[in-house]
C-alpha cells in the first residue's frame, strides 16, 4: 500500500529555541521525509529556521514561509507556528529561486530546475500522474504570473498548487514575507517543493460562490494590466458599482456590500477560478491583483453559504477526489479572513476545519491553483493511501 501521512504540531512558546523543542516532541519520534513550517510573521524567523534545522535529522527536508494566520485542524490562529511532518511514499526535491521584484520569470525557473535536479529528473520527462509541485512565493512581490511562466516552461502538464506568504500587518509600508528551504530563509523569492508519489493525491481548491450566469468584459486597462479603466465601455468603477447596486466607496474587498459578495471569476470549462477585483481607486478606475487583457469576459459570481459550503469541501468533495486522504496542506485566502471578520463568520469558519484530514497551513497573500493566479479561495494539496 502506497499511502502518504502527516502528523502536525502547533505551539505559541516565543524563545526560537524552546518552540523548536516544543514543535518537535509533538511530532514525535518517527523521522519525516519534510516538515513544513507555517510561522507568524513578528517572529524571528532566521532564528527559529536555525533552531528547527538543527533538531531536525539531516535527511529530513524543512520548507516554510510567514503567515497571516495559521491553521490545523483545531482552527485559525494568530502568533503562532503550525508545523506538519510528512512521511511515507514520498521523494521531494526544493528549489529557491530569488530575485521576484526584478525577474520573476528567471525566479521561477531557477525554483523549478533545482527542484527537478534534486528528484534527479529533468523538467520535461516529469510524469504529472506521480508528480506536484508545491509553491509558496513572496505575496507582496504581486509576481505570481510571471512565475509560474517560468516554473511551467518545459512543463505545461505539471500540476501547481500553493499560495503566498504572508504578514498580518495591514499597512502596506511594513508588510513583508519571508520563505523557508531547509537552512536558507528568504524574501523577494518563491520556492518549489516538488513531489513524486505512488501514493494518491489531488491539488484542490474550494470557494464560498456559486455562478450566477451574468457576465462583464474588461473593455480597458492601464499599462500596468492590474487595473481595469472600463468595463462594458464605461469607467470601471461606477459601472461595477452600478451592478451591485451600492455607491463607489462601497466596494471595496472585505465590506460588507463590495466586490467580495458579488466578486469576478475566470470561467474555465466547468471551473470558476476567482478573481475578484481589490479596489476602487479615486480616478475611477478598479485595481485587480492580478494582471487583466482587454477584451476578457469574465462571470459574476454570487455569495453562498460560507461555513457550510467549506465544510462540504472537506466532508464530500475531498473524499470523492483523494483516496483514503490522510493530510492536507491549506492555503487559506487572506481575503476570505478579511471578509469573514468584517461578518463576524470566523468562529464559523474555523469550526469547518475539524472535517478535514489532517491538516496544516497558513493564511496566504493569494493564491496558486492549476498554474493559475487566483483569490478569494482555499486551496490545498491532498496526499491519501491505496
Amino acid at each position: 500500500m502506497a499511502q502518504v501521512k502527516m502528523q502536525t504540531a502547533r505551539t505559541t512558546l516565543q524563545e526560537p529555541a524552546a518552540a523548536a523543542e516544543d514543535l518537535l516532541r509533538q511530532l514525535g519520534p518517527t523521522p519525516p521525509v519534510l516538515v513544513t513550517m507555517f510561522a507568524s510573521r513578528e517572529r524571528d524567523q532566521y532564528a527559529l529556521n536555525r533552531a528547527v534545522r538543527e533538531r531536525l535529522p539531516k535527511g529530513t527536508r524543512l520548507v516554510g514561509a510567514t503567515t497571516a494566520g495559521e491553521l490545523d485542524n483545531t482552527g485559525i490562529h494568530e502568533g503562532s507556528v503550525v508545523m506538519a511532518a510528512l512521511t511515507g511514499d514520498l521523494e521531494v526535491g526544493l528549489g529557491l529561486g530569488t530575485g521576484l521584484s526584478v525577474d520573476a520569470i528567471n525566479a521561477g525557473q531557477m525554483a523549478i530546475k533545482r527542484a527537478c535536479e534534486e528528484l534527479g529528473v529533468r523538467q520535461q520527462d516529469l510524469d504529472s500522474r506521480r508528480c506536484v509541485g508545491l509553491v509558496i512565493d513572496d505575496g507582496f512581490r504581486y509576481k505570481k504570473e510571471e512565475l509560474l511562466l517560468g516554473i511551467l516552461e518545459k512543463n505545461q502538464t505539471l500540476v501547481l498548487v500553493g499560495g503566498g506568504a504572508s504578514d498580518h500587518n495591514r499597512d502596506p509600508a511594513r508588510q513583508s514575507a519571508l520563505v523557508h528551504v531547509d537552512g536558507e530563509v528568504a524574501t523577494d523569492a518563491v520556492l518549489v517543493a516538488l513531489f513524486r508519489t505512488n501514493a494518491p493525491w489531488a491539488a484542490l481548491r474550494s470557494h464560498w460562490y456559486v455562478p450566477t450566469g451574468e457576465r462583464l468584459t474588461i473593455t480597458k486597462v492601464d499599462d500596468s494590466h492590474t487595473r481595469a479603466l472600463e468595463i462594458d465601455g464605461r469607467p470601471a468603477a461606477k459601472r461595477y458599482a452600478e451592478i451591485l447596486g451600492v455607491d463607489v466607496p462601497d466596494l471595496e474587498f472585505g465590506t460588507p456590500q463590495g466586490f467580495a459578495v458579488r466578486p469576478t471569476a475566470l470561467r474555465v470549462g466547468r471551473e470558476y477560478f476567482i478573481r475578484a477585483a481589490w479596489r476602487p481607486n479615486e480616478d475611477g478606475s478598479i485595481l485587480f491583483a492580478n494582471l487583466l487583457e482587454e477584451g476578457t469576459e469574465l462571470e459574476l459570481m454570487r455569495l453562498g453559504d460560507m461555513a457550510g459550503m467549506t465544510r462540504g469541501f472537506f466532508t464530500d468533495e475531498l473524499p470523492r477526489r483523494v483516496q483514503n486522504p490522510q493530510a492536507a496542506l491549506l492555503f487559506h485566502c487572506g481575503g476570505r479572513m478579511w471578509y469573514a471578520h468584517a461578518t463576524n463568520t470566523v468562529s464559523q469558519l474555523a469550526e469547518t476545519l475539524k472535517a478535514a484530514p489532517t491538516a496544516a497551513g497558513m493564511n496566504v497573500h493569494f493564491e496558486i491553483y492549476s498554474g493559475f493566479h487566483i483569490n478569494t479561495t482555499l486551496t490545498t494539496l491532498v496526499f491519501g493511501a491505496n
